[in-house]
């Protein structure tokens, strides 16, 4: 009786929490809980997306997915989230089971895994259960039902023997697949090492190996999509969503959406019981773009959540929460890139579909250039495994070949990771490694040390010395911001650095003075001071972690005097613009000046000229209405101090004058011209203005209407065969797709130079190569994918622009042998053929563009 009486009671310690969720029904969850009390514990039954309860009231979470808003929270206050068979373990132990060896947590890549093993040497055993319960897994010395996975070296052993007479759901695998999967450090696919026939003894090594399309990084492939998912556009027909329920959403203004489109997302937030709010101190959840800003700072400072659109649309489409740190591209960006990375040119190789999409955008992320060709000039291949012509040319020519896990946990530790960690360069022999992408978390606590960072760098030294604040909290929140300024606008990246500034030192000037006569600039506290407990012997991942509601309460406090400044800012004509008042503004606010606060940004003056700013009062700017873009404005030829001033007084209009085709809503020309600005802008349907429009708002400081000046050019209509407002039409319906599919190569001594060729085939979809003789190396399965895309014969062409000079003849024959090598035709052709298409944005046949030996034979007589 009394061990019965024990064991009743052998919960009798514990409170938990069981939370519903697509795996663990409510019914189920209300089973579990009846066990539990049973045995003398507690239970609370959660189910979303009703409000979380207080953390500090449970001792044990259970849960069959981290997709729950609680889970970091319970991370950092160390309270385990276990699965629901922790509860039937303890009870067959008599005893409260290890909570490691049974969390959901994906990082513990083996959590689901019970192994036995059969007739294998006892070094090898114990070496496979090691890793497996250090990786979250389980261990049985005999068969029984829990026991997933039977390791062996055949199939005639006596366990395989029994598995196999009695089929049970039991896969027998060769000790390799535990090696390859502890190398990587991710789950990879069993089946090509089962028994009793393991593919990677019996295949050819340079047998094919089949492609992986990876379901979990669908609608997490790109941090900036476009328009809302499919799913939500039609939500009538759709269960009402609840994920929203009782949450208050801010988007920020550098997500560069329309008002029609920041209006459906509203409404779609309304409708499932949430709500959209401008004031980030009311916000539940921010939704940006950019890793910079006030508004990422307080939500960061105060543990608010913060993600993407791509992770808004993401918990749109599923109607279930999860964290915006589970996948790399469902967290805001960094403009800036990741320190060394700039500079790389790094190709992909045997990664299809949304994997495939997913790692050119994580490329791009890090701030490297994503090749679709490989070429000597690239620096690193990425690739799923080792087989390929890419692969083969990679080494051939002494590239750095290495697996996408290279590339995540840099972008993830954000830290360039050396290529020479083994873990980067295993390629298991039948596998393909785009089954595990997208598997890496991001890190809260790298992503806090990037904002330190960043925040520190971002400070200028003082002219005086100011006291270094003694509260620590008020250190790590006040004293220092990003130096980039945040752009309000719709489609811009580009900050209004690109109008100098006349007010204050340049940072490489004052970097020199703080050399020479400065005192030594402030330190941000180090790292074990920061953490909110005090305590010095935190490791890194739990540095970010000490954040009850005390402390955050405290750090709130410490946070009164800016969101006072804010709110007071936020009344102002323009509201708040470019993420906060930069020290320069004539109209900035200071709160209690006598005491001389730290600013909340880089300060270029000294205090006394910032004192004497701030008492001007005059009207901000007002947001960007219009985003520019100007070509053939011979005023501003040789002039760059007019060119200067125009822009600052444009900008004081609401006009950004841009520089690059993509980010223009309108463009200012004085006739059609075939400037690579203009021909790039058509791909982008703007709104075409005669350049007087520019002139006039000049002269009249004001902010004219774009109507009264088209642009109007008929000679240059008839002369190019096209009507400039057909061809903004196409553009629109085209999408920047005209020459989708279209392989088009460039002489390198082409007039013009093949870089502004290049700009108008990418412009509008197509892949534009330079060309000098040499192949450029593209995997047969790369190719066939694109020839597939479209069955348009001209896809299974390929095209050369040129001219007839005898420098660029001469390499028409090795064109001509290397397109013929892969099936496809070649075309040699004038480069008109491509800029009337695109000027155009319709597609011409290139039989009235193509050159041959004799039109260059004639051109030489």
């Amino acid at each position: 009786m009394g061990d019965q009486g024990g064991e009743s009671q052998l919960f009798s310690q514990c409170k938990i929490c069981i939370i519903c969720s697509r795996d663990l029904p409510a019914d189920a969850a209300h089973q579990l809980a009846f066990t539990f009390e049973q045995h003398g514990g507690e239970s609370v039954i959660y189910e979303p997306p009703a409000e979380f309860p207080p953390l500090t009231e449970f001792t044990h979470l259970m849960s069959c997915t981290v997709d729950f808003p609680a889970f970091e929270a319970a991370n950092d206050a160390l309270i385990p989230v276990v699965k629901p068979y922790w509860l039937q373990a303890c009870l067959q132990k008599r005893k409260l089971a290890n909570p490691r060896q049974y969390s959901p947590d994906p990082r513990l890549i083996l959590n689901d895994v019970v192994v036995t093993c059969g007739d294998i040497p006892e070094g090898d055993k114990e070496a496979i259960i090691g890793g497996v319960l250090a990786k979250g897994g389980l261990y049985s010395p005999r068969i029984s039902q829990p026991v997933t996975h039977l390791v062996d070296l055949t199939a005639d052993s006596d366990k395989a023997r029994l598995i196999i007479a009695k089929r049970l759901k039991i896969k027998i695998v060769l000790p390799h697949w535990f090696d390859d999967c502890l190398k990587l450090g991710r789950r990879i696919d069993e089946r090509p090492y089962l028994l009793p026939d393991p593919e990677i003894l019996r295949a050819a090594p340079d047998a094919p190996i089949r492609s992986a399309e990876n379901r979990d990084i669908i609608g997490a492939s790109t941090p900036d999509p476009t328009n809302l998912p499919v799913a939500v556009q039609s939500s009538d027909e759709l269960p009402r969503l609840n994920v929203f329920e009782a949450k208050s959403v801010m988007l920020a203004p550098d997500l560069g959406i329309g008002s029609r489109l920041s209006g459906s997302i509203g409404d779609i937030i309304r409708e499932g019981g949430g709500s959209v709010v401008s004031d980030i101190s009311a916000a539940d959840i921010l939704i940006c773009r950019y890793r910079e800003g006030f508004a990422y700072r307080m939500a960061f400072q105060l543990n608010k959540d913060i993600g993407n659109l791509s992770w808004l649309y993401h918990l749109m489409t599923y109607n279930t929460w999860t964290s915006p740190l589970r996948r790399l591209l469902h967290y805001p960006i960094s403009r800036k890139g990741i320190p060394g990375f700039q500079g790389f040119k790094i190709s992909l190789s045997n990664y299809v579909g949304e994997a495939r999409s997913y790692l050119e955008h994580l490329i791009t992320a890090t701030g490297a250039e994503c090749t679709k060709t490989l070429k000597q000039e690239n620096t690193h291949l990425v690739t799923a495994h080792g087989n390929s012509e890419k692969c083969a040319a990679a080494k051939e020519w002494g590239l750095q070949v290495v697996n996408h896990l290279w590339l995540e946990e840099s972008y993830a530790k954000w830290k360039l990771q050396p290529v020479s960690d083994p873990r980067y360069t295993h390629f298991p022999k039948r596998t393909n490694l785009g089954e595990v992408v997208g598997q890496t978390r991001l890190d809260k606590a790298v992503l806090e040390s990037q904002l330190l960072l960043e925040s520190n760098n971002g400070v200028q030294a003082p002219s005086s010395p100011r006291p270094v604040m003694q509260h620590k909290d008020q250190n790590t929140v006040t004293s220092k911001t990003p130096k980039i300024v945040q752009q309000s606008s719709a489609r811009t990246t580009e900050s209004e650095t690109e109008v100098p500034r006349t007010s204050g030192a340049t940072p490489r000037v004052a970097d020199k003075s703080r050399n020479a006569m400065d005192p030594p600039k402030l330190q941000t506290p180090a790292r074990t001071r920061l953490t909110s407990e005090g305590k010095e012997n935190d490791t890194p991942s739990s540095t970010s972690s000490r954040k009850s509601k005390e402390v955050a309460a405290a750090r709130l406090h410490d946070l009164a005097p800016d969101m006072a400044l804010y709110e007071k800012e936020k009344r102002r004509v323009g509201g708040v613009i470019h993420g906060g008042r930069r020290v320069s503004d004539e109209d900035r606010v200071v709160l209690n000046p006598s005491k001389k606060r730290v600013s909340m940004e880089p300060q270029d003056e000294s205090d006394e000229d910032e004192t004497t700013e701030t008492k001007r009062q005059k009207k901000s700017r007002p947001p960007v209405a219009m985003h520019l873009l100007i070509t053939g404005y011979q005023k501003w030829v040789k002039n760059p101090k007019t060119e200067d001033s125009d822009k600052r007084q444009l900008r004081d209009l609401g006009i950004l004058v841009v520089q690059e085709a993509k980010r223009c809503s309108h463009l200012a020309a004085p006739s059609i011209l075939r400037t690579p600005k203009f021909v790039n802008a058509l791909a982008y349907g703007p709104v075409l203005m005669n350049i007087d429009f520019v002139t006039q708002c000049l002269k009249q400081n004001a902010l004219l209407d774009p109507a009264d000046y088209t642009l109007k050019d008929k000679a240059s209509e008839e002369k190019y065969g096209f009507k400039l407002e057909n061809a903004r039409t196409n553009a629109k319906a085209n999408k920047n797709k005209l020459l989708h599919g279209y392989q088009i190569y460039c002489v390198e001594t082409i007039r013009g130079g093949f870089d502004a060729f290049k700009s108008i085939v990418d412009a509008n979809g197509g892949q534009c190569t330079l060309f000098r003789g040499r192949v450029s190396y593209r995997s047969q399965r790369e190719e066939s994918e694109e020839s597939s895309e479209d069955d348009d014969p001209s896809r299974k062409e390929v095209y050369l622009l040129s001219s007839t000079e005898s420098d660029q003849v001469k390499t028409w024959p090795r064109f001509r042998s290397m397109v013929l090598s892969t099936g496809k035709t070649p075309r040699i052709v004038r480069v008109e053929w491509l800029l009337d298409m695109a000027m155009s944005q319709k597609l011409h046949a290139a039989d009235a563009y193509e050159l041959s030996e004799e039109m260059a034979e004639v051109s030489e007589q």
